[in-house]
């Protein structure tokens, strides 16, 4: 069930790529949340809604520049959004230093943009690994427990369990390679 969820994902980024009628909504429906989320993270909610509009216009005008065999639209998405959260940082950094006595701390740096953009990504790429995988690199990584302790709580041999962590583990690597090439 998963490979068909995938194969969507890679049927939705070619016809995106290609331009065809309906995409960008499909598109949106699929990525709006994950990229308004990253803007959220970052932004006031106003701004939030703006730039994640920002971002599939973008997206939809440059939309022959993205190649689903260099990367995921997840990732060049994550990227656009990243982009356009920074120019509009910069934006209010540069009209908020025109008006004296404005406090800078608040906007957030660009490591701290870049850090927020790789763990939507990740984030992202964890949703969309089959629900065994999930949950095998989650009980390892956000719980703590060991392979042995997996490998008794899931009734899975322990050569199972790593190869599981391992591929899983792969392919979120490959999705963040792809994502920032």
């Amino acid at each position: 069930m998963q490979r068909s969820a995938d194969e969507t994902a890679e049927g939705l980024a070619k016809s995106f790529a290609r331009g065809e009628d309906g995409s960008l909504e499909a598109v949106y429906r699929q990525y709006g949340h994950l990229v308004y989320t990253m803007c959220r993270r970052t932004l006031d909610e106003s701004r939030a809604s703006d730039v994640t509009q920002e971002v599939f216009i973008s997206a939809w005008k440059g939309h022959q520049r993205f190649d689903p065999a260099k990367g995921t639209l997840a990732g060049w998405l994550v990227t656009i959004t990243k982009n356009r959260i920074i120019d509009n940082i910069r934006a209010a950094k540069r009209h908020s230093e025109r008006r004296s006595g404005t406090d800078l701390a608040d906007i957030p740096t660009e490591a701290g943009i870049e850090q927020i953009a790789e763990r939507m990504l990740i984030s992202e790429t964890l949703r969309r690994l089959p629900e065994a995988t999930r949950r095998v690199i989650e009980m390892h990584y956000f719980d703590g427990s060991t392979h042995s302790q997996i490998a008794e709580d899931t009734s899975l041999p322990i050569g199972t369990v790593k190869s599981t962590i391992h591929r899983g583990l792969a392919k979120i690597r490959d999705q963040l390679e792809s994502a920032y090439e």
